[in-house]
């Protein structure tokens, strides 16, 4: 069966490759429209939606966001709160950015954060399923050259190295997407 992951980020599908070797994505990363909020489920649940009507396979959505202790809760559908969802924003936003980040937390008293990774799996318009990785740590000042995003300020518990001085392998091993990605792949060979 062909599943088809449909992110604007080659790093992504890079990541998940490293889970599921055979998985197919577009010749081009493709960025769909995303609905703003602080719910991942929510935001998922709209990008799976409008994957299905364009493709005529099995479809692949993520979302992943960083939720700082000090501005977010849980709650029994999953984390809620800021950056969460919106870390994409939080970075791109004038005088934010890395260090933004990390001053805002600072700021708050409380460095820890969790790292959600939510994937929905459509195989057709109406069977969505969702997968869920979590990875917890803390904010930390910007430190290495590798991942992408927010990686050089999240230092995962147990862990001496953020996430971006890690190599691949080392990320993948304890790494948020890769959990929710192991779990969908664990799925799809039961199906």
């Amino acid at each position: 069966m062909t599943v088809i992951f449909i992110t604007g980020s080659q790093s992504k599908i890079d990541e998940a490759r490293a889970v599921i070797d055979d998985l197919v994505a577009p010749p081009e990363p493709i960025d769909l429209p995303e609905i703003q909020g602080i719910d991942s489920k929510s935001i998922i649940e709209a990008k799976l939606s409008l994957a299905v009507k364009e493709f005529k396979s099995s479809i692949i959505v993520e979302d992943t966001g960083l939720f700082f202790h000090s501005y977010s809760t849980s709650t029994l559908q999953g984390m809620i709160g800021l950056p969460g969802p919106l870390i994409k924003w939080f970075l791109k936003a004038p005088n934010m950015g890395l260090e933004g980040l990390y001053q805002l937390a600072k700021n708050s008293g409380e460095c820890g954060a969790v790292a959600v990774t939510k994937i929905g799996y459509a195989c057709s318009a109406k069977e969505f399923f969702f997968f869920e990785g979590k990875l917890y740590g803390t904010i930390v000042s910007p430190r290495g050259n590798s991942g992408f995003g927010w990686d050089p300020i999240f230092q995962p518990y147990g862990h001496d190295k953020t996430l971006a001085e890690m190599t691949i392998e080392e990320k993948n091993a304890i790494s948020m997407r890769a959990d929710a990605f192991r779990q969908l792949k664990k799925f799809l060979q039961g199906n």
